[in-house]
């Protein structure tokens, strides 16, 4: 059935502001998407033109959405039942695509689901405050009330490879809710489940000219995104460096950038070792490690760290990987060859300064195992820089106050994961560390759809996403106020 989606896709039915391109398009003018397990091409896309591009755009600025409150929560609730329905086409599309297992896939595809659900409900809720005004000596009899509107331009969505639809639609769904108009690039790595995601929706109901889907080359579109004069606000998910790019294009422009992270594990002594090594494996290895929020360091008090390390050894052996479409395995390949030779070239390095290789670094194509590196160095690049894939260096540590500093000392500020019981630990994590996120036994990356997210330093510029969050950004705040009577 995904087969079919995707050669029904090849090329001539691209959505750009609900118009079709490029059915008569040279070779040249084609994405390629492979299949990062099998190596096979399962399909090409559009290289949009810097004319289709700007097109795109004018054509969603020209458009002013009216839907009602009833109507958009309406389109939502649809699209979420088509995507429950539909729950394993969804998984095989993102599997095929981006070569992560059918359990991550299903589990992404569930979260598509509820983003959608979550989305409806807060169309429904009454987005205004009421302020009187007669609280002081000098005040009137007078209310001040305030109210959201779309914003006046456009907004660019550009959108990474690991969550191929869940990322697209913490864009995508705040975007409908408040009635604007959408421009949207997907990772050319994965753009089939976005175009899929956009199907649903305009089978759902939604007006095409409120999302628009473009493919194409970022060295040659990605300028003019940023830049078009009918864009209000960039919201873009991916790395630092295009992270930072696109602050120094934007101009007077909001953005919302959520970027890169080194989510730490910290493990005191007080902690359970079985639970902690648990989250351990599930937060560095699931979505093969290819989360912001994965795991990317685990720090671990010197006194229980043999015990803990010995733990993780064993679990991460009984982490099966290979085949993403066998529905057995836990794990399946990284986003390409590429990637999987930086990871073990970093894991190389680290055996060289001085670390234990005590699992994994075996690679095959994009095919790599779960590693485990021990007495690792926190200043080695495994643990400095965000390594983005199932990597788990272990770094000990002597007390509290060390394993803030360890876990302060990276340029990262996302999210953590700290594993004790005691309540003065708790506290101190929760005020010194410089994250957006303390999660307290539970993995870094643990989040309701709904609830705030987002990261500070080179995480992101401390605006958050999440649904609630995303709609007060896409939106203008209107104050107006009357006589009380």
């Amino acid at each position: 059935m995904i087969e079919q989606y995707i050669r029904d896709h090849h090329l001539d039915q691209m959505r750009l502001a609900g118009r079709n391109i490029g059915a008569d398009r040279a070779g040249d003018r084609v994405i390629p998407v492979f299949n990062p397990y099998t190596g096979k091409c399962i399909g090409t896309v559009p290289k949009a033109t810097l004319e289709e591009v700007r097109g795109t755009f004018a054509q969603a600025h020209a458009a002013h959405p009216q839907l009602s409150r009833f109507e958009r929560a309406a389109i939502l609730n649809k699209a979420s039942a088509i995507i429950q329905q539909r729950l394993q086409e969804v998984a095989h599309l993102i599997t095929s695509e981006s070569g992560l297992c059918q359990k991550d896939a299903l589990y992404e595809a569930g979260r598509v689901s509820d983003v959608l659900l979550f989305g409806a409900n807060e169309v429904l809720k009454d987005d205004g405050q009421i302020f009187s005004c007669d609280l002081t000596h000098h005040g009137k009899k007078r209310k001040v009330y305030t109210s959201r509107a779309p914003l006046l331009g456009v907004i660019t969505a550009i959108t990474p490879f690991n969550h191929p639809m869940n990322q697209v639609a913490h864009k995508v769904v705040p975007s409908i809710a408040t009635n604007n108009r959408m421009v949207l690039k997907p990772s050319e790595k994965v753009p089939f489940s976005a175009i899929l995601f956009a199907d649903i929706l305009y089978e759902a109901g939604l007006p095409p000219e409120m999302l628009s889907v473009i493919t194409g080359d970022p060295r040659e579109i990605a300028d003019e995104m940023i830049t078009n004069e009918h864009v209000d606000l960039v919201t873009f998910t991916g790395g630092v460096a295009i992270g930072k790019y696109i602050a120094s294009k934007a101009g007077y422009r909001r953005m919302v950038l959520e970027l890169g992270g080194n989510d730490p594990i910290i493990v005191m002594e007080d902690a359970d070792i079985d639970e902690a090594s648990t989250l351990a494996v599930q937060g560095s290895y699931k979505n093969s490690g290819q989360r912001c929020t994965a795991i990317k360091r685990m720090l671990v008090h010197e006194s229980v760290a043999s015990r803990f390390v010995e733990q993780l050894v064993a679990k991460t052996g009984a982490w099966k990987y290979g085949d993403p479409m066998d529905k057995s395995n836990d794990m399946g390949t990284v986003i390409d060859e590429p990637a999987a030779m930086l990871f073990e070239s970093r894991v190389n390095e680290a055996v060289a300064q001085g670390a234990r290789l005590l699992a994994g670094n075996q690679r095959r194509g994009a095919l790599y195992a779960p590693t485990v590196l021990d007495n690792v160095d926190p200043r080695m690049t495994v643990a400095l820089e965000e390594t983005f894939g199932p990597v788990s260096p272990v770094i000990r540590f002597r007390d509290i106050d060390e394993a803030i500093r360890i876990s302060n000392g990276t340029a990262y500020g996302l999210s953590s994961a700290v594993c004790t019981n005691r309540l003065d630990y708790i506290t101190r994590f929760v005020n010194e560390l410089q994250v957006g996120t303390v999660n307290v036994r539970e993995v870094p990356g643990y989040r309701l759809e709904l609830t705030p997210f987002g990261g500070i330093k080179d995480s992101g510029l401390g605006y958050k996403e999440g649904v609630q969050e995303a709609i007060k950004s896409f939106t203008n705040l209107k104050t107006y106020s009357l006589p009380w009577l």
